[in-house]
């Protein structure tokens, strides 16, 4: 693995941007902007996603860049919770849904595996050297 040395170098930080910037795209759309509560709910998951991941890493150790990667999982599944009660609303098409539904799975999946990565690796972080 390439050293990385700022947040915005991470893959994972990339992708949930993306998702991110979907989210607010979406959220804009005539009768999902004026679901305030809904609105507000999704558009807070889904930028927590890229926040605690950039947290984490910025803490200089890998056992609290877990802890804050796991927190990123945890939004990426409400995110994707709140996608469903977006498309039961009919706020989405369920084309856009399955997209964005397919996004928050594979975000889900890079961190699940970099969290094994960082659990596993011998490097502990900028901290520990």
């Amino acid at each position: 693995m390439p050293r990385i040395d700022k947040f915005e170098d991470l893959k994972i930080w990339q992708d949930a941007r993306v998702f991110c910037q979907d989210i607010f795209r979406i959220t804009n759309y005539d009768n999902f902007s004026k679901d305030f509560r809904l609105k507000d709910q999704i558009k807070a998951s889904s930028g927590s996603i890229m926040d605690n991941i950039s947290e984490g890493f910025e803490r200089d150790g890998n056992k609290e860049f877990v802890q804050f990667l796991s927190i990123a999982k945890g939004s990426c599944g409400e995110s994707r919770s709140q996608l469903y009660r977006a498309l039961d609303y009919s706020y989405i098409t369920q084309n856009e849904f399955e997209i964005l539904q397919q996004k928050t799975i594979e975000l889900s999946k890079e961190l699940k595996g970099f969290i094994q990565y960082l659990k596993n690796t011998e490097m502990r972080g900028n901290k520990y050297k």
